[in-house]
């Protein structure tokens, strides 16, 4: 970068000069002009390494790609907003670096609102904070503005390309109160959280859809298929209806495990709190068995005890079972991973911790933003595998052979 000395020197003299605010961060001010000059001759270097010529080179007209004068644009710092001369070429090929496409904030400030904004707080409440903490007036509308360049990010990682098997992926949705077309409704966060070949987590994606159904649930297991995933051995769902076939229509050779806590809540629903305590003991014995055999003289035991009293609870046991005695097929490591979808619902207890202090989301896209942020934090704390993956992976490479070796 070559900055010119006699705009070096205005810039010196300016600074001694200077007896005002305004004089050093105002619309002329020195601070900016530096900062502007720096940033411009940086994005020229850019395009000249970009196009492989400097500025006054002469070159054939048989050249390929040339420059193609600049564009104005506005970006906001620490002392304010910066109007950039942005270099364009032809072929509308140059990504620039130093101030990136869509980038649309410089310095710490937009880093510290969006880490703010990802533990949970409004745009107002970032407003205040910077005013009571930093003496520094933005408004909610720039507030908002910046935060709004997470979507790109959250577009970038919703299609990035996925892993071609996952062993054991979580479905799950949580539900929050969304404003849509002037009214408060009740939508659905759908999530998959996957689990790879070195046991490590890894959330597949995030979806936003107005209730949780099984159609709904197609549309996404299609989209994880178009993003390159090729196979999942293990399904962990909850007992949505409808939610098997759809699976098994994308993935037909994945094994469905349907969630026994789910389950457990579910048939408990119609048992009478004078009874509660006991129905839960003897329940145990069914899903606690050692085999699927030894399950199903539980589950006839708990007939022959509670079916004339509760025979909803025992009927909703009997129709599930196809789905809910999957995990007696794996081994001992495996069984309480598959049979609860307790790992995505962890997630989505931290994701309640940032959405708490938010009643109502005034769109779907705030809401997908405040949820992407919250993963992007808890992702940070992903640096182990599971427990035992390795014994656990021995098993399925046995069990499953060439769908997992030819992977590996």
């Amino acid at each position: 970068m070559d900055i010119s000395k006699s705009l070096l020197e205005e810039l010196a003299e300016n600074l001694k000069t200077a007896k005002t605010y305004d004089d050093l961060m105002g619309k002329d001010g020195a601070i900016k002009k530096l900062i502007k000059v720096s940033l411009e001759q940086l994005l020229e270097a850019e395009m000249s390494a970009h196009l492989g010529y400097t500025p006054n080179a002469r070159l054939p007209k048989a050249h390929g790609n040339r420059r193609n004068g600049t564009s104005v644009k506005t970006v906001s710092s620490d002392v304010g907003e910066i109007d950039l001369a942005i270099p364009r070429d032809r072929e509308g090929e140059f990504d620039p670096v130093i101030v990136k496409k869509h980038q649309r904030r410089l310095g710490a400030l937009q880093d510290a609102i969006i880490s703010m904004y990802a533990k949970g707080m409004s745009t107002r409440d970032i407003q205040q904070h910077l005013e009571d903490i930093y003496s520094l007036e933005v408004s909610a509308s720039t507030v908002s503005t910046i935060t709004e360049t997470v979507m790109h990010m959250v577009h970038e990682w919703q299609n990035r390309p996925l892993e071609p098997l996952y062993p054991i992926v979580f479905f799950d949705a949580i539900h929050y109160k969304v404003r849509f077309e002037g009214k408060i409704i009740t939508k659905a966060a759908y999530t998959c959280l996957g689990v790879d070949l070195n046991g490590n987590k890894d959330l597949l994606g995030l979806w936003i859809g107005q209730a949780e159904g099984a159609t709904f649930w197609l549309g996404i297991l299609n989209e994880l298929r178009t993003r390159g995933v090729q196979d999942i051995l293990i399904a962990c769902v909850d007992g949505l209806k409808g939610f098997p076939d759809a699976i098994t229509t994308v993935f037909p050779h994945t094994e469905v495990q349907q969630c026994v806590i789910h389950q457990i809540r579910q048939s408990v629903r119609y048992v009478s709190s004078k009874h509660y305590k006991t129905f839960l003991r003897d329940l145990r014995t069914v899903y606690t068995a050692p085999t699927e055999a030894g399950a199903l003289d539980a589950l006839d035991q708990l007939e022959n005890t509670w079916g004339t009293r509760y025979p909803l609870s025992i009927k909703s046991w009997r129709t599930n079972w196809p789905y809910l005695a999957t995990y007696y097929r794996y081994p001992p490591e495996l069984r309480p991973i598959m049979y609860t979808t307790n790992a995505v619902e962890a997630l989505h207890r931290q994701f309640r911790k940032v959405t708490n202090a938010k009643t109502i989301f005034p769109t779907d896209e705030s809401l997908l933003k405040m949820l992407f942020l919250a993963y992007r934090d808890l992702s940070k704390k992903w640096t182990r595998p599971i427990l035992r993956w390795h014994l656990i992976l021995a098993q399925l490479t046995i069990i499953f052979e060439q769908r997992v070796t030819k992977y590996l």
